[in-house]
C-alpha cells in the first residue's frame, strides 16, 4: 500500500528523534513511498534553517527517491476543499489531499491530522497536546 510521510515525520527521521523508527520503514520502502512536493519545500526549508544548504540538498535528494506528486490545478482544488472541511493549514491540506488522491496511508506526528480517515498519528513524546 502506498504511504505518505508528512513533513514532521521526515524531520523526525532525519534528526534521529525518538519516533524515527516509526517512520524509517515507510521511508525506506521507496517503491510505495509517495512524497507531496510541498513536503520537500517544508523539510528543505527546515534543514536550511537548522543546518546547512548541503544538508538540505542531501535531504531533498533522499526524499526524491519516492514518487513525487506535484501540486497541479486539480490537486490544488481538492486540497482547498479538504483544508476547509477539516480546518487544516494549507500545507497539511495539500499533504492530506495527496494521500487521499493516491490512496495512500498518511503517517504523521501532526496532531491536527489525528483522527482523519487514512491517517496514522504517532504522538511525539516531547510535545504536549
Amino acid at each position: 500500500m502506498p504511504s505518505v510521510v508528512d513533513s514532521s515525520g521526515w524531520i523526525e527521521f532525519f534528526v534521529g528523534g525518538s519516533n524515527a523508527d516509526r517512520f524509517e520503514k515507510v521511508i525506506e520502502n521507496t517503491e510505495d513511498l509517495v512524497v507531496p512536493a510541498i513536503s520537500i519545500t517544508e523539510v528543505y526549508r527546515w534543514v536550511l534553517r537548522e543546518s546547512s544548504q548541503t544538508d538540505a540538498l542531501t535531504v531533498a535528494a533522499l526524499m526524491r527517491q519516492g514518487k513525487i506528486i506535484p501540486l497541479d490545478e486539480r490537486l490544488a482544488v481538492v486540497a482547498a476543499e479538504v483544508s476547509h472541511r477539516h480546518r487544516l493549514s494549507l500545507a497539511d491540506g495539500i499533504i492530506y489531499a495527496t494521500a487521499l488522491e493516491t490512496s495512500a496511508k498518511l503517517l504523521t506526528q501532526d496532531a491536527d491530522l489525528e483522527g482523519l480517515p487514512g491517517v496514522t498519528y504517532v504522538p511525539h513524546p516531547a510535545r504536549k497536546r
